[in-house]
Parts: structure tokens; C-alpha cells; sequence
């Protein structure tokens, strides 16, 4: 074996037989004006509710897994970010940080039928929102109230960094009253100078995101098989976000997307007026009857805005009828109150540039709808709102790698989207949350648990591409059973060698040896007479030796 593979393993050989150090977190530890760093060597039990008080700034490594003890109400487990405080939270694409419940082996014990398992995940910030007083998160208030507090007048406020992070099974009551349920996420007038980035929230028995009012910017967010809504904004809600994907399960769920005002007084300021720009929403299945309330894929209501750009809305049945698209109308006779139907009126509501289709109330404009204005609207050319089979590759909300929900080749969603006069916005040719990176792989629930994969029409025009770097990309799906794909990048000709070792250090298959061509090339591996366990392999390629881990789960 050649020196350089020995160090090599040597230094992964740790990771992998060193059994990692649990440590309880509670309350108390995380005081007032402290740093403190959570390191991958470890996992974390959140035991009850734990708040990073303010001036302090809670660090957490990537690849590190957090995980919440068992109890509800005000014995309900959770991470409070208050107001005063940061949170850095920065995983990658290979190593993602994950929060979920102490029951979670991580090894798919756990379906997304598992929901309500802990608290979730909140961060509060000082942005304005349009209560007229402070409030603060429903459920934690009870747990301590001064803590939960969000709201302030800083729109550029700084709550930190939340980059690569999948929060899973979470939405257990907390407090003492029902229906208290903290999301996936919560965030409470967070700011614009925070950073929220391919986040996931998996498996929620309540909403997947909720955005209590302030001006965060946001890309990348899943949510995935939530029991309530996948996407919830209210008290004056803005900013702008982009690559929003939603998908839900068939057992329970709510609108895909519940857009509100206002908790309060729906005629406060500053409205609720987020722009969206490259979402895919796929609903529970156009002939499913999930329990949950609602029969639309998207509700604007109490008085909010918003607008939707270059987006797909697809795969939705509610209860009754499931309508796409219902426009809060208070009062249509006398003087018109401020109500969603006069903020669409104004222009604060736009839908433009967006693909529908697959809905259980029918599958035409006129019956997307049972308002006469909305139909009218989009019916309205001018508005580029398409009526079209999206094709998306693959829909599945099974484990059986049949998710991808790129659109094929030929599929309308390649073309038509909207130039966006913000810099803040990737300018894509395509409609939806996906052109032909599916971002979703490697860092998800999604993809660690076996529901995403590749379909072949798309992954041969994906192979044929010329790539720019030497890149191994994490196999998938990943944990696999028996067999796993992996594929790597050459920008040049070179003799290659891919080769798969055990923790131990002993090589148990060669894949690859030999000259292969430039471009991206896969591999099908076959496991079938090896044991469950963490393997690694490796590519070397010329000078360039890139090394991945996978888990085989029999």
C-alpha cells in the first residue's frame, strides 16, 4: 500500500472507530456573553429547552449532530437563538449539520411518518415586523417569555449564519396550551445581515418554515412530508428568497403555502410582501386526501402581499376540492376593507411567469380557482402564467430513489422564466427550483434516507457535459443497500483509480483502473457480499486524490 494512502487512512481511521462523546446540553449552558463551540467529534442531547442567551454566540462545526431528549410541553426539547445572541451554524454539502430527535439513529429507523418527536429549531432577531407591540413565540413564552422575545427596528440585524442544516422530526406541543407546535423552523423577526442557506426541514408535525414577520434573505430550503403547512409567513414578513422546494406526503398535510398579513391587526405596517423567485411546490398527489386543513396548494390572506416569479405549482389535492390559488376576499360589498383581495388589486400580489398544473379541482385555469378575479388574472397573458405538464423526472415519496424533480429534457420549464431586476437573484433560464444541479443530494434527509436519485434521461445529458475540475461527488443514495452509484469528474484524459476501503484500511473493491476521458463519468457498485458499515472511497487521478465515506445499511 502506497505511503500516501496509509495517511490517508490514518487520518480518517479516527472519525470512524472512535465512538463519539455524547453531551448533555441544558439550559445553562449557554449564558449570557459566552462563545461556545459544539465539534463533530461529539453529539449533543438537547435536554429541555435550551436558549443561547444574549450576547453569546453558539459556533457548531460541520458534520456535527444534535440531537433533542424526549418530552413535551414546557419539558419540551428545542434551541432558542434570542435576539441578543448569534448563531453559526455552517455546514457543507458532504458534512451537514443535523438536528433531530434522540430517537433518530440516523441509519432510517425513522420514516417521515415520525413526526412530532422534539421542539425545532428558533432564531430570533430585531428586524421590524408589524405587531404593535412585542411578542413573543407562541409555546416557548410559556417557557420563559422575556427569552422569546422577537422584534426590534434593525432591518439589517445579524442573528448569524444557518448554512447546510436538515432539522428533522420535529413539532411537539410546548408550553402548556395545545396547538403550541414550533416548526421545523422558526424564525421571529430575523434580519437581513443573517444568512439562511440550504436548509431542510424534514418530517415536521407542524409547519416546515415559519417566518414571523422581518427581512431575512433566503436560499435553498426544503420542506419535506410536514403534517401542517410546508411554507407559513405572517406580522409583515418580506425580504426576498429563491430555490424553495416543498413536498408532501400523502398521510397529513397542509397548503403548501399559508401566506398571512398579519396575527393581529391585519391593517398594521409594513405589509407582508416577500418576493419569490424559483420555487417548486409539489403537493401530498393529485388524487391523495391527506388529513389536514385547507383545500388550497397557496392561500394570501389577512391583508399580506407577495410575489412568486419563474415558479412550479404542481401534484396538489387538498380536502375537497384542492383549488391552487385562493385570495382572502373579506367583503366584496360597500368600501373595500384592506384585505389580500385589495393588495392584489394594488399590485402587492404578482404571479408571474409560473407553470401550473395537476390540481384536484381540475386541471384548466377557470378551475384552479373558484374566484372569478383570480381566474381572470391568470388568465391574463401578459402575466406569463402557463398551464403545462412541468415533467418533472422522477415525483416519489418513497425510499426508493425515484425523487428528482428536475424537469426532463423538453419540458416547458426549461424556458420562460422572467428576468428579475434584483441582484440579489440567480437570472435562471428555467422555472422552478431546479435546472439541471440537483442541489437536494448528499446534505438532506431526502437523499441520506434513499427518496432522491437520478433519472436516467436527464443523467445522460448531465454526463455529457465538460467539467472544469477534478471533483468526486458523494454517491447515492447514500446509506444504500445493495448497490450505490458514484461518480466523478475529469477536466482532462488520465489514468484513474477508484478503489473502496473498509474502516480498517483494507481495500475490498477496485472500480476504476485506468485511462478514462475527460468529461463525468459513474459507476455502479454492487455490495451485495459485503457487511453493513462505513466504507471510504477514493479517487486518484494524477496528482489529485479525493477520498468520500458512504454507509451500506443491510
Amino acid at each position: 500500500m502506497k505511503l500516501s494512502r496509509i495517511l490517508l487512512l490514518l487520518f480518517l481511521l479516527p472519525a470512524f472507530i472512535t465512538a463519539q462523546t455524547e453531551i448533555r446540553v441544558t439550559d445553562a449552558d449557554i449564558p449570557a456573553g459566552s462563545n461556545v463551540t459544539w465539534t463533530s467529534n461529539n453529539i449533543y442531547i438537547l435536554d429541555g429547552m435550551v436558549f443561547v442567551d444574549a450576547g453569546a454566540t453558539l459556533t457548531i462545526e460541520a458534520g456535527t449532530i444534535i440531537k433533542a431528549e424526549d418530552g413535551q410541553d414546557t419539558d419540551a426539547s428545542g434551541l432558542v437563538v434570542t435576539r441578543e445572541a448569534q448563531i453559526f451554524a455552517e455546514g457543507t454539502a458532504d458534512n451537514p449539520i443535523i438536528f433531530t430527535s434522540i430517537n433518530d439513529e440516523l441509519d432510517g429507523n425513522l420514516d417521515y411518518t415520525d413526526r412530532g418527536e422534539w421542539g425545532g429549531v428558533v432564531i430570533l432577531g430585531k428586524a421590524t415586523t408589524n405587531n404593535s407591540e412585542e411578542k413573543s413565540v407562541e409555546g416557548v413564552n410559556e417557557i420563559d417569555a422575556e427569552r422569546a422575545r422577537y422584534g426590534g427596528t434593525d432591518d439589517a440585524h445579524s442573528s448569524g449564519v444557518f448554512r447546510y442544516v436538515s432539522i428533522r422530526h420535529t413539532g411537539i406541543n410546548v408550553g402548556s396550551g395545545t396547538g403550541n407546535e414550533i416548526q421545523g423552523l422558526t424564525c421571529g423577526a430575523v434580519g437581513s445581515g443573517t444568512v439562511i442557506e440550504y436548509v431542510e426541514s424534514y418530517a415536521s408535525d407542524d409547519d416546515g418554515f415559519e417566518f414571523f414577520g422581518g427581512t431575512v434573505n433566503t436560499r435553498y430550503l426544503i420542506s419535506a412530508f410536514n403534517s401542517d403547512d410546508s411554507f407559513d409567513w405572517d406580522e409583515g414578513f418580506r425580504g426576498k428568497h429563491q430555490f424553495w422546494f416543498a413536498i408532501q406526503g400523502t398521510d397529513k398535510a397542509g397548503r403548501i403555502a399559508e401566506m398571512d398579513g398579519a396575527t393581529g391587526n391585519e391593517q398594521g405596517t409594513p405589509y407582508a410582501q416577500p418576493m419569490l423567485s424559483n420555487v417548486t411546490y409539489i403537493g401530498a398527489g393529485v388524487n391523495a386526501n391527506p388529513d389536514g386543513d385547507g383545500n388550497q396548494a397557496l392561500i394570501f390572506r389577512d391583508n399580506t402581499g407577495g410575489f412568486y416569479y419563474n415558479s412550479i405549482f404542481t401534484d396538489y389535492n387538498g380536502k375537497e376540492n384542492g383549488f391552487a390559488l385562493t385570495v382572502d376576499d373579506v367583503d366584496n360589498s360597500g368600501e373595500k376593507p384592506e384585505d389580500s383581495r385589495k393588495r392584489f388589486e394594488t399590485g402587492d400580489i404578482k404571479l408571474e411567469n409560473n407553470l401550473w398544473y395537476g390540481f384536484g379541482s381540475g386541471n384548466t385555469i377557470n378551475e384552479f380557482s373558484d374566484q372569478d378575479f383570480v381566474q381572470s388574472y391568470l388568465s391574463d397573458a401578459t402575466n406569463g402564467n402557463r398551464v403545462a405538464d412541468p415533467q418533472l423526472a422522477g415525483i416519489s415519496r418513497e425510499r426508493n430513489a425515484g425523487l428528482d424533480p428536475r424537469p426532463l429534457w423538453g419540458s416547458p420549464a426549461l424556458e420562460g422564466a422572467k428576468t428579475l431586476d434584483d441582484t440579489y437573484f440567480v437570472q435562471t433560464d428555467y422555472v422552478g427550483a431546479f435546472g439541471r444541479d440537483l442541489w437536494i443530494f448528499g446534505w438532506t434527509a431526502l437523499d441520506q434516507l434513499g427518496y432522491v436519485g437520478i433519472i436516467s434521461s436527464i443523467e445522460e445529458e448531465q454526463l455529457n457535459t465538460s467539467p472544469t475540475n477534478y471533483d468526486l461527488a458523494q454517491n447515492y443514495p447514500n446509506p444504500f443497500n445493495p448497490s450505490t452509484k458514484i461518480q466523478f469528474s475529469l477536466p482532462e484524459a488520465n489514468n484513474v483509480k477508484l478503489t473502496v476501503y473498509n474502516v480498517i484500511g483494507q481495500e475490498v473493491a477496485v472500480l476504476v483502473d485506468g485511462l478514462r476521458n475527460a468529461g463525468t463519468h459513474e459507476i455502479n457498485w454492487d455490495a451485495s457480499e459485503l457487511t453493513s458499515g462505513v466504507y471510504i472511497y477514493r479517487l486518484e487521478a494524477g496528482a489529485q486524490v479525493i477520498s468520500k465515506k458512504m454507509t451500506l445499511l443491510k
